[in-house]
């Protein structure tokens, strides 16, 4: 596994690389600092590493490298590569990924995953004027403008920014804690060592699919995707929206559906056709047969719960809640039918405080 890492400036991209390295047995690689980029965050250039929660730009290095760490620093990106392909079972973190070049490059292999780390501005400036005192440097001293403008620099320079980059992560930080014991446990609760997040199980797989389905919805109250499998092979997708031949939903439709009204409510008038009933019409009874699997992103209502019992599916899964899960949940258990809800790894923007709380 290859975990890259890159964010705003004092952000805590080394911080969490160091995390991972002390915890996870990760070991930190580095690419040497691109000669015609060396410059822009030069005065924010820190030697030594500090135990604090700070951090200074993934794009320079925080020291000359030791002779421990001339053999995990390397010349291009193509190098750094070829030397973790050949150990890819093996866990590894950097913070030198400087530009899209690099990162395309390495999101074609599938053991590697990309991080960002982000704080507000005043969190990010403050933890840059604790680490000038701990070190006693006055030389890389700047004012706040200084610093702000630095900070634009490095996130927003049309040709070298890293705002592309933070854009495209799997997983987004929002790093506003201010101890380290506090963010190590936070880290923890996380798992960011999930393979899930490189290679999806089964689950998150066909939920994907469920979901990808789901956008292809045209019914104005809800999207909702389903995937039908059996032994691992998708029988039949659907979405919900209205029948084959008459005007979509979306374009007027279904009185009810346009009408707002709420859930449970005028449903014998409703034209559209749910994505679980889409699936079982295009799957038909002989394909479904027994061991089949219902994934659904939302939970099936009380009449799709009945025609999916009928059918003879052996399980659904599903990802959020509607309003009728207690009656679904009464008629698959009396009709032996396995429901249970699967939660996949958090991606996307966590907040780091928020996610301590659970």
């Amino acid at each position: 596994m290859l975990i890259g890492l890159c964010g705003g400036i004092c952000a805590g991209k080394r911080t969490v690389a160091n995390y991972l390295v002390q915890h996870h047995g990760f070991t930190h690689l580095y690419l040497r600092q691109d000669t015609e980029n060396a410059d822009i965050l030069k005065a924010l250039t820190i030697n030594g590493h500090t135990k604090q929660n700070s951090d200074v730009s993934s794009r320079t290095l925080p020291d000359q490298p030791t002779a421990i760490e001339d053999q995990s620093t390397f010349r291009n990106s193509e190098e750094l590569l070829d030397f973790v392909t050949k150990r890819w079972r093996e866990r590894w973190v950097t913070t030198d990924i400087h530009t899209e070049s690099i990162l395309d490059k390495l999101l074609r292999r599938p053991f590697f995953i990309l991080v960002s780390i982000d704080a507000p501005v005043s969190i990010r400036w403050k933890r840059f004027q604790e680490r000038l005192q701990r070190t006693h440097s006055s030389s890389e001293s700047l004012t706040l403008e200084e610093f702000l403008l630095k900070s634009d620099e490095h996130l927003y320079n049309p040709n070298s920014g890293l705002l592309p980059l933070i854009s495209r992560a799997t997983v987004r930080l929002l790093n506003t804690s201010s101890d380290l014991a506090h963010l190590y446990a936070t880290l923890g609760k996380l798992d960011l060592t999930n393979e899930d997040r490189l290679r999806p199980s089964w689950d998150q797989y066909f939920m994907q699919l469920a979901s990808l389905a789901a956008h292809r919805s045209n019914c104005m109250k809800r999207r909702v995707g389903c995937v039908l499998v059996r032994e691992k092979r998708v029988i039949s997708t659907g979405y919900n929206g209205t029948p084959r031949g008459l005007k979509n939903c979306g374009e007027g439709g279904c009185p009810r559906c346009n009408e707002g009204q709420g859930s449970g409510v005028g449903l014998g008038t409703c034209l559209c056709i749910h994505a679980e009933e889409n699936a079982l019409l295009e799957a038909g009874r002989e394909r479904i047969r027994e061991g089949a699997i219902l994934y659904c992103d939302t939970c099936p209502c009380l009449t799709c719960s009945i025609k999916i019992a009928q059918v003879g599916i052996s399980e659904v899964v599903y990802s959020q809640g509607y309003s009728m899960d207690t009656e679904t949940a009464a008629v698959f258990k009396e009709a032996g039918v396995h429901l249970r809800q699967f939660v996949p790894p958090p991606n996307g923007m966590i907040h780091l405080e928020k996610q301590s709380l659970y």
